[in-house]
Formats: structure tokens, sequence, C-alpha cells
């Protein structure tokens, strides 16, 4: 049954909204790119506050001499970012929660448009802007671009990014659409729906914990939305890079999760199966170019999946794979076979 929060309270009371910016040693970043976060957002609107998980570098110092205005959470150990975010969940108290990277500058009316698209829409749980590239604001930014999408696989791709081509924004993408998720680098939820579905997955420890989280929201009933009329410009590239094998180890065991966790009984093993599949040719590319280290962590994804999947024994009736257009395509085909690079000429 979908639940819907009613606690709405006039835009001229207290701040409807929490912007809970994560930081663990990120005291460049916070001189950065904190001051126009402040500066651009609407502070009848919201509160920003900077959860700090830990940090050992000059982060809280500078965060107490320079941004005394601005509410900070200090957690005695780093929780990761899920573990992160969820505890500064449990410690806030706002209708709505924006989960934004340290590493976004945000622009003038953001999250006055953000905030009212929801109150306007609550069959909304969770929305993103348009989010561009802070090197190069004529491109879209590659966690999220305008908004998020799975394939039949599970493949993640975006409205203005498939795989690693991000496309100029030339206004294509400016209307609202449905997706099937919001980026982590700035994602707005209800609150009180991010505590009910349990918040983001602390197991993931790093990507697609966000993938999952949308997919649990679609599963309540909500629609998750891309908001275009906000923008804001992520620096990204902030956590692994894609030369690492650790990147490529948890994108292959993340999704794998993902797909376990959140397909119904009759179409998971099917589906797993077919990943396996597609994994080994992954694997099998790797190996033929010499790139060791990557197949490797291909072969431990699968394996530490196989003993994280235990955990994992209640699973949704709905298999929403099958019941989306935008979930229907094959993006591997349509991309690499097709030739099809951008969002606007994939066929639903």
């Amino acid at each position: 049954m979908k639940h819907h929060d009613t606690n709405s309270t006039p835009e001229t009371a207290a701040p409807q909204v929490a912007v809970i910016i994560l930081n663990w040693n990120g005291e460049k970043l916070l001189s950065q790119f904190l001051p126009e976060v402040i500066a651009s957002t609407n502070q009848q609107i919201a509160r920003i506050i900077v959860a700090d998980n830990g940090s050992t570098d000059g982060s809280r110092e500078l965060l107490q001499r320079d941004f005394p205005q601005v509410e900070c959470l200090y957690f005695d150990n780093n929780h990761g970012f899920a573990g992160g975010y969820n505890l500064a969940l449990e410690l806030t108290d706002y209708k709505y929660t924006v989960l934004l990277n340290s590493d976004v500058a945000t622009s003038a009316g953001w999250i006055d448009t953000l905030y009212s698209f929801m109150e306007m829409h609550p069959d909304v749980g969770a929305c993103q802007p348009k989010i561009l590239s802070f090197c190069d604001n004529s491109k879209f930014e590659y966690a999220g671009a305008a908004g998020g999408f799975i394939d039949r696989n599970g493949y993640p791709y975006c409205r203005g990014r498939i795989f690693g081509t991000c496309e100029n924004d030339n206004g294509q993408y400016d209307s609202p659409a449905d997706i099937f998720w919001a980026s982590g680098a700035c994602l707005m939820i209800r609150s009180q729906l991010y505590r009910r579905v349990g918040g983001l997955d602390t197991a993931f420890f790093a990507h697609m914990e966000e993938i999952d989280l949308c997919w649990r929201i679609l599963l309540e009933g909500y629609r998750i939305m891309a908001v275009p009329q906000a923008t804001v410009f992520h620096l990204g590239g902030g956590s692994l890079p894609d030369s690492n094998p650790r990147k490529t180890y948890l994108n292959f065991r993340n999704n794998l999760l993902m797909l376990h966790k959140n397909l119904p009984d009759g179409t998971r093993g099917r589906k797993l199966f077919g990943r396996r599949l597609l994994d080994t040719i992954a694997w099998a590319k790797y190996v033929a170019t010499f790139k060791f280290r990557f197949a490797a962590a291909i072969v431990k994804a699968h394996r530490d999946f196989a003993k994280m999947r235990k955990t994992y024994t209640v699973h949704p009736d709905i298999n929403l794979l099958s019941i989306r257009k935008d979930t229907r395509i094959n993006i591997l085909t349509s991309y690499y076979l097709k030739g099809r690079k951008t969002f606007d000429s994939l066929k639903f």
C-alpha cells in the first residue's frame, strides 16, 4: 500500500528541507563548494547541514571557523556513504532531505524548484535536478545527467549519458520526466519514505546504492522524477577512478546484489543467470587485453555476491523490469551494435 507524508507545513514556517552534505576529509572541497551552496540556497526553505564522517583533516576546524551558520553533525568514525547518510537522517527531522555531494555547486533557485515540485506532486517519492559537469558545464555529468534508468539486464544509463558517452546539454532533456533512479550526487527524498524503505544499504559500501534505494521507492508505489528546471554542477570522480579494479569489483558485485534483492522469485534466477553469461564475456575481454586485475575483480565480485546474497531473504512480488518500458531495452546492443550513443536515439 502506498503511504504519503501528510505533515505539510507552510513555507513561511521552519525550513522543511535538510540539505545534508556528507564529508570525509574533504576540507578542500568544502572550502571550494560550500560558499556557493550557502549563497544559492533559500534559507527559509532549507537548512544546510554538514555530516562529518570522522574526518582527520582540517574539515572540522574549517567548518567552525568559516561556516558558523552551517549546522554540523560530527561522527566519531567513518560510516561510509550509506551509513553516514542513514545516521544523519536518524539525527534530523525534516519533511524532505537532499543528499548532496560535497563536490557539487548549486545554482540560484535550485532548492525552491525542487521543493515546489515535491509539494505539488505527492505521488513523487524522490527527484533530482539536471546535473551538468562542473569542469565543462556544456556537458551532462556522468553521475546522473538528466535522470537515471536501468535496462533489462540491470545496466544503468541516463538521459544525457550512456556508458562513457556524455552528451552536450542543448536543452533536449529540459522537460520533467519519470526516471528509474535519481543520482546520489543530488537526490531529494521524502524523509519518512527514506526511513520506511530502510535507507541506503550499507552492505554496498559504494556504487549503485542510490539505484537500489530508488528501486525500493518505486516498489512502494511512488514515482521518481527528473526536474531539469533546477540545475547543479558536479565535479565528480572523487571516489574511485575507472583505472582502479576496486571500482570494477564494486560495480559488478553491487549490480548483482541489486538484482537479487529487488526481483521476485519467478524471474530472479533467470535474470542472474543471464548476467553471469554477460559478466563472463566481460571477464574474457579483460583477459584478452591482459587486464588481469580487472578480470580477477569480476571473479571476486561473483564469489562475494554468492556469500552476501544469503542475507537477503525477502523479495518483492513485482518485477519492475517487465512492466516499465524504459527497462525493456538492451543497452548493450543499442550502444555497441546499433551505435545509439544518445538517450533520445534509443527505441523503447
